[in-house]
C-alpha cells in the first residue's frame, strides 16, 4: 500500500510538473507575439495634421482633431495596462470577477491581450489573441482553449480593428486599408480590411468629436444556440486622458448584444497607462 500511494504521488506531481511547463510555454507565445506586433510599431512615422483628414465626413474629421493633436507622430502601435471587472455570467447573472490585464494593439495586423483576475476558488488567467482564446484556472488547469480556425480569427478581428478607434486612432487614419463613410450627422462608419478579412466600425462622436461609444456587428457565437452570426457588439467611452499627444478613453464598458434589451457589458475597464513602444 506504502508503494501504491508513493507511485501515486509520483504521478501527481509529474502531471502538476508538466501542467506548469505548458502554462510557462502559453506564457512565452503570448510573450513572442507580443514582440513580433511591437516589431511593426513605425520606427520614424509622419506626424499628424488636420489637413490629413480635412476630405473625411464631419463627425470622423471631428473625431481625429480631438483624437490627435497636431504634430503628434502617428504611433500605431500601443501597450496598454487595465484593471477593471469581467463577467463570466449572462445579463441575469454578471459573475463579475477583479481583472489586471496588459495588452498590446496593433491593428490590422493583430493583438494579444493577457489577464489575471478572479476571487477565491475561481483564480483565472490566460491571453486571447488573434491566433487563440485560452484560460487557465490557478494557472494550473486549461479550462478554455480554442482558436486557430476562421470563425475565431474573425471574431478576434472585430474586436482588435473595434478597439484600434478608441486606443490607437492613428491605425484607422484613411489609408489603403481604412476608408470612412458618414452615417449620420455623428457617426461615421470606418472599413478596414487585412487579406481576406473586413470589418466596419460605428463611431459617434459628440460637438468636440470625443467618441462616446463604438458599435459594429461582430462574428460570433455569444448567444444560447451557440452559432456563429453576425450581431451587434460595442461599447461606451469616457474618462479621456492625453498619451504622448493622443487623447485617449481610460473607461470601457463594452459586450454583446449592443443597443438591445440584451446588452450585456461583460467588460469592465480602466485604463492606467497607454505607451507606444519601439522595438529594440
Amino acid at each position: 500500500m506504502r508503494l501504491l500511494l508513493l507511485l501515486i504521488l509520483v504521478l501527481l506531481m509529474i502531471a502538476i510538473a508538466a501542467l506548469a511547463l505548458w502554462r510557462q510555454s502559453d506564457r512565452r507565445a503570448d510573450r513572442a507575439e507580443m514582440d513580433r506586433l511591437i516589431v511593426s510599431q513605425p520606427s520614424d512615422p509622419p506626424v499628424f495634421s488636420d489637413d490629413m483628414v480635412a476630405n473625411l465626413p464631419e463627425p470622423a474629421r471631428r473625431f481625429f482633431t480631438f483624437a490627435i493633436a497636431e504634430g503628434t507622430p502617428l504611433y500605431t502601435i500601443a501597450l496598454i495596462e487595465m484593471q477593471g471587472r469581467f463577467g463570466m455570467g449572462d445579463k441575469a447573472d454578471p459573475g463579475y470577477m477583479p481583472m489586471r490585464a496588459t495588452q498590446v494593439l496593433a491593428a490590422p495586423e493583430g493583438f494579444v491581450w493577457a489577464m489575471s483576475g478572479g476571487l477565491r476558488t475561481m483564480r483565472m488567467s490566460g491571453s486571447d489573441s488573434g491566433s487563440w482564446t485560452r484560460f487557465w484556472l490557478y494557472g494550473l488547469a486549461p479550462v478554455v482553449r480554442f482558436g486557430g480556425d476562421p470563425d475565431h480569427t474573425r471574431s478576434a478581428f472585430g474586436r482588435y480593428v473595434a478597439e484600434a478607434a478608441f486606443w490607437t486612432p492613428a491605425a484607422v487614419l484613411p489609408g489603403p486599408d481604412v476608408t470612412w463613410e458618414p452615417v449620420s450627422e455623428d457617426t461615421a462608419r470606418y472599413t478596414m480590411r487585412r487579406g481576406d478579412l473586413e470589418q466596419s466600425v460605428d463611431v459617434t462622436v459628440d460637438a468636440e468629436g470625443r467618441p462616446l461609444q463604438v458599435s459594429f456587428l461582430r462574428w460570433s457565437d455569444a448567444n444560447p444556440e451557440k452559432i456563429y452570426r453576425l450581431q451587434p457588439f460595442g461599447g461606451y467611452l469616457s474618462e479621456f486622458r492625453e498619451f504622448d499627444g493622443f487623447t485617449l478613453p481610460t473607461h470601457v464598458e463594452a459586450g454583446n448584444m449592443f443597443g438591445t434589451d440584451d446588452y450585456f457589458p461583460f467588460f469592465i475597464a480602466d485604463v492606467t497607462s497607454v505607451t507606444f513602444p519601439r522595438a529594440e
